[in-house]
């Protein structure tokens, strides 16, 4: 009696952190929603409101108003994330399978390269990019965000430890003997067996695409090919006064596809999960 009463105060209390942690992690994006509904003089009165305004057709109004297009920043951010997710996913994965599947010469030191170059940030290497995507004419070119995600050190690093465990190699073995290709034996078998952990590094490859505004802001100049992130910046670029309820709703449509996205993908991740505690 007294284990069963000890059992449910422990379930008690870890509901209750649970749904407090809901709460914080799902409170911003409200606040978010509801302060794009309401005008920037309701905004900077009470920053914090729990109901809708109607000022939501206004500060849309204001958002298309600009000098840039929201909607054409927003085309150019699907296209850019999807492209480098697409890109990041794949070639790291066929990378991971290289390093599991094959047994060459030079196989821990070319992996103990990749984890080299994980360990450089970023910002390092940016002049040296900027220099080189000048030299070849390519500055304004969205393809030049989209390409560089073909070589994700830390997504090799991931799908290469999933793969371990995850792929067996007497499938890949029995195919070979069967006649397949190597190529379609990677597209065929590894991949879908891949498919949580895949899942997984998309959200964070399409999240951390969709918010960069670092390498953009760097390489694009025309503002027909500006990001979304982009322009919510320059939203808070006007001299003598800055529409905060505009500002929520270009935060809103930024944070949008990015929720569309966990979504679709979030069942392959609990899949995984799942996988994983059975083979445990």
């Amino acid at each position: 009696m007294l284990k069963n009463r000890s059992n449910t105060i422990i379930k008690i209390v870890i509901y209750t952190v649970c749904i407090l942690l809901a709460i914080l992690s799902i409170a911003p994006f409200y606040i978010m929603i509801v302060n794009s509904t309401r005008s920037t003089v309701e905004i900077q009165a009470h920053a914090i409101s729990l109901l809708p305004s109607r000022y939501a057709l206004k500060n849309l109004a204001i958002l298309t108003g600009k000098s840039f297009d929201p909607m054409k920043g927003f085309m150019n951010s699907l296209f850019i994330s999807c492209g480098a997710t697409l890109c990041a996913v794949y070639f790291s994965t066929m990378t991971a399978y290289g390093l599991v599947v094959y047994d060459w010469k030079f196989r821990k030191p070319y992996f103990s390269f990749i984890m080299a170059v994980m360990m450089i940030p970023a910002q390092v290497t940016m002049i040296g990019f900027y220099q080189m995507v000048y030299k070849i004419h390519m500055t304004n070119n969205m393809w030049m965000l989209i390409l560089p995600a073909i070589a994700s050190p830390s997504m090799v690093f991931f799908m290469r430890q999933y793969m371990y465990p995850a792929l067996s190699m007497e499938i890949i073995q029995s195919a070979r003997i069967d006649g397949a290709k190597e190529f379609a034996i990677f597209n065929m078998i590894a991949l879908p067996i891949m498919k949580p952990a895949i899942a997984t590094q998309a959200i964070f490859s399409f999240v951390s695409s969709w918010n960069n505004l670092f390498t953009p802001l760097i390489l694009l100049t025309n503002q027909e090919k500006y990001t979304m992130p982009i322009m919510v910046s320059l939203l808070r670029g006007d001299i003598y006064k800055t529409e905060y309820g505009s500002v929520y709703l270009g935060l809103t449509l930024t944070v949008l596809p990015l929720i569309i996205v966990y979504l679709v993908l979030s069942k392959y991740i609990i899949a995984g999960v799942a996988l994983g505690s059975v083979k445990g």
